[in-house]
């Protein structure tokens, strides 16, 4: 393994380190794991999917996407508009700042790590290629395998809405993939509704 190699493959464990610390589990294929961690290895699945020539920074910043997420929990925030948006202003910027120290812990340099945090923040969505790739990626993973129970939990209207909200995040190679995933009953008839209306 070549150092370059090396980085990589310490700065993913080091993401998945700390994400197994995750108390919240999900079961899959009948074992219970941290749901942090399932959801890291989903992300880097469909990044490999989309785009196994995908930089070095770009599989960092796709695998920790929602690093040690439940460290931030959506209630410590006001349960209103306002709230949610800082909350999620103040979730990218902590998953940067936790995704750069590992980073450097594996021996990248300042560039490499101001690189992630732009991936991270999204950016430059809908201009920067990778930015557009991370957001495919987190679109997917969530179309796939959470709005099936996201969709059982609200109303029709409010999930059209979101279905097409994040539809219209989406490049075409995206919604080219989206197509591919097979998403079952009332949660396919929702999706098909929001596509027909946008």
């Amino acid at each position: 393994m070549n150092d370059t190699d090396k980085k990589l493959s310490n700065a993913l464990a080091g993401i998945d380190a700390a994400n197994a610390a995750d108390p919240n589990d999900e079961t899959v294929g009948g074992t219970s794991r941290p749901a942090a961690l399932v959801y890291s290895e989903r992300m880097t699945r469909w990044l490999e999917r989309i785009a196994p020539d995908a930089s070095d920074v770009l599989r960092i910043a796709v695998r920790a996407q929602h690093i040690e997420r439940w460290t931030m929990p959506r209630k410590s925030y006001p349960m209103d508009r306002e709230g949610y948006l800082r909350w999620r202003t103040d979730l990218a910027k902590f998953h940067a700042a936790r995704a750069g120290a590992i980073m450097q812990t594996a021996g990248y340099d300042a560039d490499a790590l101001k690189r992630v945090e732009t991936l991270i923040r999204k950016r430059g969505i809908k201009r920067d290629p990778e930015v557009q790739t991370l957001e495919d990626v987190a679109c997917l993973v969530f179309l796939e395998s959470y709005f099936a129970d996201f969709s059982s939990q609200h109303d029709d209207e409010k999930v059209v809405s979101i279905v097409a909200k994040t539809w219209a995040k989406m490049s075409d190679a995206g919604h080219a993939a989206a197509l591919t995933i097979d998403i079952p009953g009332r949660a396919k008839a929702l999706v098909e509704r929001a596509l027909a209306d946008g």
